[in-house]
């Protein structure tokens, strides 16, 4: 057997029990999706959202790519931000970052990667920004980890700089952002920082025709 065919009995395993034990849950999931929480989270098969927030389907809208990045110009990004924020109505945004981040490991070393040097140039920003606290920290794990950290700050302000979170928060009082840091090692989420609706403090990302 192939192991992608182990994936689809996986899959009728999974849809017989879940009919099982409750049996009108497809018949609500395929009605409407109404999730409460958008997830940007890594690319990385070892952080599943669903998996490690014990949640069940339709109740994270979810997007992923490579170390959790939010970057202005990633027309995907924002066309799911944009879905989440405007029509799902979502109330909560988590950026989830996790330690030993190959991504962000990679933005500290002067290796060529081919494109993806590209993308984790704005991890290498923010640790230009902050190089001198990093590099303080006496071993690679930890230079390497307290640069998720701040990359995770870095790309809660980003969400907080759009245009569609400053709308929804001038129209609605929300979404709450918040950024997390998954650790491998151990399976718990570290919260990182919040952000309330409205607090950004810089007036140039605020609109004032909103």
């Amino acid at each position: 057997m192939h192991s992608y065919e182990k994936l689809l009995l996986a899959n009728k395993a999974w849809a017989r029990e879940q009919k099982v034990i409750d049996p009108e849950f497809f018949d609500r999931l395929s009605a409407q999706q109404a999730p409460e929480f958008l997830w940007i989270g890594c690319s990385d098969s070892r952080v599943p959202a669903d998996k490690i927030t014990g949640t069940d389907p339709g109740e994270i809208f979810v997007h992923r790519n490579i170390a959790n990045l939010v970057v202005s110009a990633d027309i995907n990004l924002l066309s799911v931000l944009q879905y989440a924020v405007e029509v799902l109505k979502v109330k909560h945004i988590i950026v989830c970052g996790h330690y030993g981040c190959g991504g962000v490991k990679a933005a500290m070393s002067p290796t060529y990667y081919g494109i993806i040097n590209q993308w984790i140039k704005n991890i290498k920003d923010i640790y230009q920004a902050n190089r001198s606290e990093i590099d303080s920290k006496p071993t690679e794990e930890e230079r390497v980890n307290r640069l998720v950290e701040l990359n995770v700050i870095e790309q809660v302000t980003n969400v907080a700089r759009t245009a569609i979170v400053q709308k929804a928060w001038a129209e609605r009082n929300g979404p709450q952002l918040h950024g997390w840091v998954y650790g491998l090692n151990n399976g718990l989420i570290n919260p990182i920082c919040e952000m309330d609706p409205g607090s950004l403090k810089d007036d140039i990302y605020m609109f004032s025709n909103l």
